[in-house]
């Protein structure tokens, strides 16, 4: 199991994509720019690739960092924005200001470099950004719409970063954690123009019940700090390429799989939803398989991707694979011939240390042998300490990658 998410993640490696994406030199000046869990590696990969001088700053999460020559890298909270994001972000736009149209911005964009480009609009604080930040993260809400919602109230995301950089041409290599791959969904676009308007914002915010900061209220109620619409024509000349997702990584485990003889079905890649729901499906689906050998005969091994949510209703330890794992082990409790998989694949889920963990049919009856009732700690959100404490953590550090999650079943 080990083997396969190691393998999924090594496929997911900006250092084997980035030299294969270079954009064409320009006649001016090289400046590159970045954020996301993975943007020091990937900025490290094109400085390695390129041929030619460059300069520029990438934020990446506090302990992602890699040592790089000429582009600087700088560590800032996620999930939660801090100063050191806030500062980054302001480099950031100074970095792209005042170039011309022989000068090229390549934008090196991965998974969770929303909550690393922290710049509030005009009227709100970082305080204001981190309000919003925390409570989208508790509603349960989906990617895209977090990010939409986000777009609101930044003065970076959503293309404005394009659009500070014009008339210079902009280059973007994305690492996709979303489900989908919309490259403009990915860090909350900031040199992409955005889906979505602010009356859909308004009706994100109202029906996922977000209560928002005074100031960011406000400015949600007008038309103030729009961002660019797609057909604006500074973004004419720029460029977008996902380099690398988890369609190609659960592609490669699924062929690695098959070579050791087994079969291997891959459920999607996009998978989104509540982590306790979307685990309920997958357990009845393996027990299908288990007991019918349907709709795949066994031995298979079940692969799927995509991101979940978590809607916070306690005061627990854990993130989304967590979850995912733990309602898995209450749906597969008692069965044999299952274990299973789940993790980020950037090495850590949600919050913790840890990338996911592993369960199989007698998880729940471990769980309950060390006191721990696996319900109370699904009502708690509390899977990271039922994990740890009957040793089933999966532990790998920062992977250098962000695919998002990945799930594996084996049924024999």
């Amino acid at each position: 199991m080990k083997s396969l998410f190691g393998h999924a993640v090594a496929m997911a490696q900006p250092s084997l994509a980035v030299k294969e994406n270079l954009p064409a030199k320009p006649k001016g000046k090289t400046i590159v720019i970045g954020a996301g869990k993975a943007s020091a590696q990937m900025a490290r990969a094109f400085e390695r690739a390129w041929d030619g001088p460059i300069s520029g700053l990438v934020v990446t999460r506090y302990g992602y960092a890699e040592a790089c020559e000429c582009i600087e890298i700088v560590e800032a909270a996620h999930p939660v924005p801090d100063e050191a994001g806030y500062l980054a972000a302001r480099r950031i736009m100074e970095q792209v200001s005042g170039l011309g149209r022989d000068d090229l911005v390549v934008a090196l964009i991965s998974g969770g470099g929303s909550s690393l480009l922290p710049a509030p609009a005009a009227g709100m604080s970082l305080a204001d950004e981190q309000a919003i930040n925390q409570a989208l993260l508790a509603s349960g809400a989906p990617i895209s719409v977090m990010n939409l919602v986000r777009n609101q109230f930044s003065t970076i995301k959503g293309g404005r970063l394009a659009i500070q950089a014009a008339p210079a041409t902009v280059a973007t290599l994305v690492v996709s954690d979303v489900p989908g791959d919309d490259p403009a969904v990915v860090a909350s676009g900031p040199t992409l123009a955005q889906s979505g308007d602010r009356a859909l914002a308004r009706k994100y915010v109202d029906l996922y019940k977000l209560k928002l900061p005074a100031a960011a209220a406000h400015l949600l109620a007008g038309e103030d700090n729009l961002a660019p619409r797609s057909d604006d024509p500074r973004f004419a000349n720029n460029s977008v390429r996902t380099i690398a997702s988890a369609a190609l990584s659960l592609s490669t485990a699924a062929a690695l799989v098959r070579q050791r003889g087994i079969e291997a079905a891959i459920l999607s890649d996009s998978i989104e939803g509540e982590a306790r729901d979307v685990a309920q499906v997958h357990a009845a689906m393996a027990r299908e398989v288990s007991m019918r050998n349907q709709p795949f005969a066994k031995p298979v091994v079940l692969l799927s991707g995509g991101e979940t949510t978590v809607t916070l209703r306690g005061k627990g330890r854990g993130g989304r694979n967590g979850e995912f794992l733990l309602a898995l082990a209450i749906g597969l409790d008692g069965t044999s011939g299952i274990t299973a998989l789940a993790a980020d694949t950037d090495g850590i889920d949600g919050s913790e240390d840890n990338a996911g963990a592993f369960v199989d049919g007698t998880s729940a009856n471990r769980m309950r042998a060390v006191g721990i009732d696996p319900l109370a700690a699904l009502a708690n959100n509390d899977a990271y300490s039922a994990f740890a404490a009957i040793g089933d953590l999966l532990i790998t550090g920062p992977t250098g990658t962000n695919v998002n999650d990945f799930r594996a079943i084996i049924i024999r």
